[in-house]
């Protein structure tokens, strides 16, 4: 079935530039102007809205080519497709050859998703919901964290990510990390616990170079106090309380260690100011290499050529991968306050870890590369998390390795609505309009709660269904919200 009003928003969208067509919940697009740029696809559920602005910068990116060489060889994106702040739509995925595109990651560098489960019933957790409540709130909001660590840490932490930070804090722990379970968190870095012999992708590890770090978190000696780290962040970021609601996959659910019942603790968050600094460094970079007397492109989005510059092709990736060390740890770290707090309210409390994935990463994938902007990967047999809003179910999936969308997957349900169009004079402050009745919102800013209200998303289920009969993931559990904490 076609959308109602196909032709006359076809003929709106070529009037802006764009050569779009659609078949079968598929909408292909290109720039009129760009003949020679791959048809950029993007997989849209019946009556979801068109965004003129986002096809727009989709088909930005699918042109971006370096005159040296380089360029887009495929481009697609997700359902939860929306504009993006910076010039790229969110749910966007490039494959290139020959050229990486740091804009195309932006600077929320390895923004990703980590889900924990617990064998705690609902009934349980509530019983003590305030206590826990209140002990989280002084760690995520008020400073009482301590994530102190060594110099030779943080410098371990940027080189090698998880592995690297573990040895060292294993030769000596630091801060709240002294009462965690050391042994725990080494099993979970081991590689052993799923289908695809991982719990974190890529291990927590990519190849990072602490040099390239910012200066005063990496001193000679001493302590470092970092104030970023084991922090939600602003936008969509979150750290949620759910319950495993249901599980379509049981098999696979028990090889993950997720069960009916059980709660589930789902962390939302990236590289903080490290993935800001990095990505703002090399964006301007990137201009800065710019061929002198040519013109450059109408999308400000610049490439890096490994036909003219290989060196800062090299150097870009390593800084990327340094401030996706962070992130892995970052949320770690997240995950390890709120692990303390279960043990001290409710005892004994597990709480293993599921899987920790990125969505906002360059891959050396295909033919050379694929950076994802707001999507995950989605291989053959990988968990992936897709969360909805805090009003709406969220999915544990595992990957089919669609070669069709380069092996990925959305990484939520996408905004409908802009956090302006929400905040402006005039707009509706009504909890049931806006979808929080009943929504356990833990927040310092009334406005967060507007800002990320369930009616600001598009339906959840609308983008898993849509993403399932597409053969890109499959159900394995659905995990219904508790309560959800926003910075």
């Amino acid at each position: 079935m076609q959308p109602k009003n196909l032709k006359r928003l076809l003929r709106a969208l070529e009037r802006q530039g764009l050569d779009v067509t659609y078949d079968n919940r598929t909408y292909s697009v290109r720039l009129v102007n760009s003949p020679d740029a791959p048809v950029a696809e993007v997989l849209l559920p019946e009556g979801f809205p068109v965004e003129a602005k986002a096809l727009k910068q989709l088909a930005n990116l699918a042109s971006v080519r370096h005159p040296s060489g380089g360029c887009v060889c495929r481009a697609c994106a997700t359902p939860d497709f929306h504009p993006g702040d910076a010039g790229v739509a969110i749910g966007s995925i490039v494959e290139t050859v020959g050229q990486v595109i740091p804009g195309a990651v932006g600077s929320d560098i390895n923004c990703g998703m980590r889900l924990h489960v617990a064998d705690l019933t609902i009934d349980e957790f509530m019983a003590k919901r305030d206590q826990f409540v209140e002990k989280m709130k002084g760690d995520y909001f008020f400073g009482t964290r301590d994530v102190t660590m060594t110099a030779e840490a943080m410098r371990s932490l940027f080189q090698y990510g998880i592995p690297g930070w573990l040895d060292a804090m294993l030769d000596r722990p630091t801060g709240s990390v002294v009462k965690s379970d050391l042994q725990q968190l080494l099993q979970e870095g081991d590689g052993s616990a799923n289908a695809r012999g991982e719990r974190i992708f890529l291990g927590g590890s990519m190849d990072g170079d602490w040099k390239l770090a910012p200066e005063e978190l990496v001193p000679d000696a001493g302590m470092v106090r970092d104030g970023g780290l084991a922090t939600i962040g602003g936008g969509n970021h979150f750290v949620e309380v759910q319950r495993v609601d249901k599980v379509e996959n049981r098999p696979l659910a028990h090889a993950w260690g997720v069960r009916e019942g059980q709660l589930a603790f789902m962390i939302h968050s990236g590289s903080r100011n490290v993935g800001k600094y990095i990505g703002g460094i090399w964006r301007d970079k990137a201009k800065a290499t710019w061929q002198k007397g040519l013109k450059y492109p109408d999308s400000q989005i610049f490439p890096l050529s490994t036909h003219s510059h290989p060196e800062l092709v090299a150097s870009y990736l390593q800084a990327e991968a340094t401030a996706a060390n962070y992130a892995f740890i970052n949320r770690l770290l997240l995950a390890e306050l709120l692990r303390l707090r279960l043990r001290e309210v409710y005892k004994d409390v597990e709480a293993p870890l599921v899987y920790d994935l990125p969505h906002n990463i360059t891959l050396p994938e295909g033919k050379g590369w694929v950076t994802r902007k707001g999507a995950c990967p989605a291989h053959a047999g990988q968990p992936v998390i897709i969360p909805g809003s805090m009003g709406a179910y969220s999915y544990l999936m595992v990957g089919k390795g669609n070669p069709a969308f380069c092996n990925s997957a959305s990484h939520g349900a996408g905004r409908i609505r802009s956090r302006f169009d929400l905040n402006r004079r005039g707009a509706s402050q009504n909890e049931a309009e806006l979808g929080l009745t009943g929504i356990d919102c833990i927040t310092l800013r009334e406005e967060r709660r507007i800002e990320e209200a369930p009616a600001a998303y598009k339906p959840i289920q609308s983008v898993i269904d849509v993403q399932v009969e597409a053969e890109m993931v499959d159900v394995v559990a659905r995990l219904s919200p508790v309560l959800t904490f926003k910075a």
